[in-house]
C-alpha cells in the first residue's frame, strides 16, 4: 500500500482494512488543494480493500475544513476551481464501493463535518465537536451536507444547524442519529478499527452489495428499493463465498471469505 503522499498518511492495520490519517497537524488537518488531491487518489485507488477508516492526526482536529489561510485573497475563477478539487475529493469518498467509518477525534468543522458525513457512519470522541460554519463566511455548505446531514437528523435539525453555524457535541451528534457511537478519546480509533475488522471479516462481495442497496434504495419508494434488493441478493447466491458461509457455519468454523 502506497505511503508516498504529503498531507495524508495510508496504513493496513489490519488484514484488508485501510487507515487514512488526514496529516496536517499544525493546521487542525484542514484540507488544502494539495490534500483534497491526495484523498481523491487514494480513494480512487482501493480495490480489495473491505472497509477503510478515516481519521484526523493528533487530538486536536479531526478536520477544521478548508484551508482558509490558502483560500484568502483568492479570485472567483481560483476559488471556483480549487473547490472543482474537493467536488472529486467528495465524490471519491461517497462513492467509494466499501464502508467509509469517520474516527472523528476533535473539532470537525466546516467542510471536516462534511467529510465525515460523506462516510456511511461516525464514531466520534467524547470531546468531539461538530459544526457547519459556512453561513457565518458568507456561503452555504458545498461538499453535500445540506443532503447528507438532513437524511441522517432530519430536515429541523440541519436548518437548525446549518443556519446558525453553531456548535454541537458528540453527544448531542449521537441523540441526533449523526453519530453511531461515542468513545473515550484513547480508546476512538481502537473502537472503529474493531468495527471496520468486523466488517472486513464479512463477505465483500456482500458488504458492497449491500452498501448500493441501502444507497440506492434511499432515494426510491418502499418497493423499489425491495426490487434493489432483490436484484443485489441474486447476483450472491450463486457465489463461492455465499457457499463457503454456509459451509463454514455447518462446520463451526469462520468462514474464509476470498470475494468471489
Amino acid at each position: 500500500m502506497s505511503t508516498a503522499f504529503e498531507t495524508i498518511t495510508l496504513t493496513a492495520p489490519s488484514p484488508h482494512t485501510a487507515l487514512v490519517t488526514l496529516n496536517r497537524p499544525k493546521s487542525a488537518n484542514a484540507f488544502n488543494t494539495l490534500m483534497a488531491q491526495e484523498l481523491t487518489q487514494a480513494f480512487l485507488a482501493f480495490e480489495d480493500e473491505r472497509c477503510v477508516v478515516l481519521t484526523g492526526a493528533g487530538r486536536r482536529a479531526f478536520c477544521a475544513g478548508a484551508d482558509l489561510k490558502e483560500r484568502d485573497g483568492m479570485s472567483d475563477a481560483a476559488w471556483a476551481g480549487q473547490h472543482a478539487v474537493f467536488e472529486a475529493m467528495g465524490r471519491a469518498i461517497l462513492g467509494a464501493p466499501m464502508p467509509v467509518i469517520a474516527a472523528v477525534n476533535g473539532a470537525a468543522f466546516g467542510g471536516g463535518c462534511e467529510i465525515a458525513l460523506l462516510c456511511d457512519f461516525i464514531h466520534a470522541s467524547e470531546d468531539a465537536r461538530f459544526a457547519l460554519t459556512e453561513a457565518t463566511l458568507g456561503i452555504m455548505p458545498g461538499l453535500g451536507a445540506t443532503q447528507t446531514l438532513t437524511r441522517a437528523a432530519g430536515a429541523r435539525r440541519a436548518k437548525q444547524v446549518i443556519f446558525t453555524g453553531a456548535p454541537f457535541t458528540a453527544a448531542e451528534a449521537m441523540a441526533w442519529g449523526v453519530v453511531n457511537q461515542v468513545a473515550p478519546p484513547e480508546l476512538l480509533l481502537d473502537q472503529a478499527l474493531e468495527t471496520a475488522g468486523r466488517i472486513a471479516a464479512n463477505a465483500p462481495l456482500a458488504i458492497r452489495a449491500i452498501k448500493r442497496a441501502i444507497d440506492g434504495g434511499e432515494a426510491k419508494g418502499l418497493h423499489e428499493g425491495m426490487a434493489l434488493e432483490l436484484e443485489a441478493y441474486n447476483r450472491l447466491f450463486p457465489t463461492a463465498d455465499r457457499r463457503e458461509g454456509v459451509r463454514a457455519f455447518n462446520e463451526k468454523r469462520r468462514p474464509d471469505f476470498k470475494g468471489e
